[in-house]
């Protein structure tokens, strides 16, 4: 008898096949054909074949081994994971505690085949370890490694018994890649619910309304302007005006160097949405580009208030606010 293992792919998720291979073609066609004759009459009626154990009840024996042999899985599994250099983030101790959770983890979703324990652990994973750097492909890596030592356990457990080894398998296999989508979908979408929180913290920052004074407010604005911007720009003005009781708006786009017709368009209803709330605003540091989209899509330009510069803009805020600008004479200097 021949054994075969089936490892294609990658070695760390490759199925460990084994098919026995019986040489017949040196046994006489009559033997071959009277031994189906006899395995034909032995399962005839009123003779049964031994029944496969049910796939609950297999999964029920790998728990127990697995269980079993907790303490030894769970060391050689962190020594694979030092030796691939995942996690390098994390401290031994940290890896340690991390994967003594994981792997109960994993065995509970294997006993109950449900999954809605481990994804809340996948997450709760999730928040603790992306801050500290770890990858996708560390996290996704780790749970392969882990299916692979199970998988191996399981090689040397059943090595004299190879068809329960091939049922164990045909069981485990379903139940350890559902394993790996969980975690692996549960932490890529708390990255990206992180990467979604920063991405807003940053246009906040980048966008911030500033009050001069009372009734005035500054909103400078860098970079390039999408239409998600726009909008967020839009409403952090609004609320600005609405919580500052503001009646001036100095808006300076001088750090914006281009815009596209959807932006210029954000920008006349955000102008038109101040106004009604109120505020009058000035928009300064148009560049001759920008000049030349708003006249290409038709703003009426006589229900914006444009000035050069910043420091023109801000003068003709305060002069509308009531405030009188007074330019102070330069000191003598004594002879």
């Amino acid at each position: 008898m021949v054994f075969v293992i089936d490892a294609a792919g990658d070695p760390a998720i490759s199925r460990l096949r084994l098919v026995g291979v019986q040489k017949e073609e040196n046994r006489p066609m009559a033997k071959r054909d009277s031994s189906v004759k006899d395995l034909e009459t032995r399962s005839g009626p009123g003779v049964d074949l031994p029944r496969s154990e049910a796939p609950s009840e297999l999964l029920r024996e790998l728990v127990a081994h697995l269980r079993q042999n907790r303490t030894q899985l769970r060391e050689e599994w962190v020594v694979r994971i030092t030796e691939t250099r995942l996690l390098t983030a994390m401290t031994k101790e940290e890896i340690f505690a991390e994967a003594t959770s994981v792997y109960d983890s994993y065995v509970e979703a294997l006993e109950t085949e449900a999954f809605e324990a481990l994804q809340a652990y996948a997450r709760n994973l999730s928040e603790r370890i992306i801050p500290r750097g770890v990858e996708t492909h560390e996290v996704v890596g780790i749970v392969l490694l882990l299916r692979d030592v199970l998988a191996r356990s399981l090689f040397a457990k059943y090595l004299n018994d190879f068809k329960k080894l091939n049922r164990i398998l045909d069981a485990y296999e379903p139940a350890a890649n559902r394993i790996a989508n969980t975690v692996a979908v549960g932490f890529v979408q708390e990255r990206e619910r992180v990467i979604r929180q920063q991405q807003e913290a940053i246009r906040e920052l980048s966008t911030p309304v500033l009050q001069v004074r009372e009734r005035l407010l500054i909103l400078p604005i860098i970079g390039v302007i999408d239409p998600q911007r726009a909008r967020q720009l839009t409403e952090q003005l609004l609320r600005g005006i609405r919580t500052n009781r503001a009646k001036v708006v100095v808006i300076d786009i001088t750090g914006v160097a281009a815009m596209d017709v959807t932006v210029a368009n954000l920008l006349v209803q955000t102008v038109e949405a101040s106004r009604l709330l109120g505020a009058t605003v000035i928009v300064t540091g148009l560049s001759p580009e920008i000049a030349q989209t708003l006249v290409t899509i038709g703003v009426d330009l006589g229900k914006m208030n444009t000035v050069g510069d910043l420091q023109g803009g801000i003068e003709q805020a305060e002069r509308l606010l009531g405030y009188k600008v007074v330019t102070l004479a330069e000191p003598r200097q004594a002879s």
